[in-house]
């Protein structure tokens, strides 16, 4: 069998067990491995992967975690029986499908100790002007109990102070669109796959090599400033990505 190392160019620094458990990852993800299927052996990873074989168990604990695979003493490990509802979150590319995507949310507000909320966001040159204030708020968004993405965001004071218990109860882009009088000039969003930190995996009981989607959006007004900027990391597992490639 051939030899895939995993990547080693200065672009990934992940540690080797999580480039490993990210390839395996996707093998059950694409189907190349099916539900209940017993999986390669240890043997067999360590040799087609060129590591060692502690690289190879801790990346398949990883993927256990995840519930993804399952060690049978005996046995072997196999693929674990599909969840259900997988990838039940859609975001669509448009502003009308964003919202109604997220406007039923009940964020749950957060603090990370590790991370000090900054007082202004940070804007490309000429991309707006900034806000005289921002509020910062950071919130776990869930679904029947089980953590899908984490929020940062920037909020114009302003805005803000007009509709708290709004902003308090629902996600902050919702009310915006909701808002009577606000008028959005433009509003746009970029999206990354990366893996997580560890504070930001423990809220969302994902492990570290679990992929993530990070997503950057931010909403201009008609003085072109930035009312809201958002960094919101969704769980790779419950997600899918929609876009219209023909749009009327």
């Amino acid at each position: 069998m051939a030899k895939n190392p995993p990547p080693t160019d200065g672009l990934y620094r992940a540690p080797a067990y999580i480039q490993v458990a990210s390839a395996l990852r996707r093998r059950i993800e694409t189907g190349q491995w099916k539900p209940e299927e017993k999986i390669s052996t240890l043997d067999q990873l360590e040799a087609e992967f060129a590591v060692s074989r502690i690289t190879i168990s801790k990346a398949v604990e990883l993927l256990e975690q995840e519930q993804l695979l399952s060690r049978q003493q005996g046995r072997g490990t196999f693929v674990m029986p599909q969840k259900s509802e997988k990838r039940w979150l859609t975001l669509d590319a448009s502003w009308n499908g964003l919202i109604q995507a997220i406007e039923h949310n009940k964020p749950r507000f957060v603090q990370i100790q590790s991370a000090n909320a900054p007082e202004f966001p940070v804007l490309a040159p000429n991309e707006a002007t900034l806000a005289g204030r921002y509020v910062f708020l950071r919130s776990v968004q869930e679904k029947d109990g089980m953590p899908y993405a984490l929020a940062s965001v920037h909020l114009d004071t302003e805005l803000f102070n007009q509709n708290k218990n709004e902003f308090r109860s629902s996600t902050a882009l919702s009310v915006l669109a909701h808002m009577k009088g606000l008028r959005i000039k433009k509003a746009y969003q970029t999206m990354e796959i990366q893996t997580t930190e560890q504070d930001v995996a423990a809220l969302l009981r994902i492990s570290l090599s679990a992929p993530t989607v990070a997503c950057r959006c931010v909403v201009i007004n008609e003085q072109d400033v930035a009312i809201y900027v958002g960094e919101i990391i969704y769980r790779g597992d419950c997600l899918r990505i929609s876009m219209d490639l023909l749009p009327a």
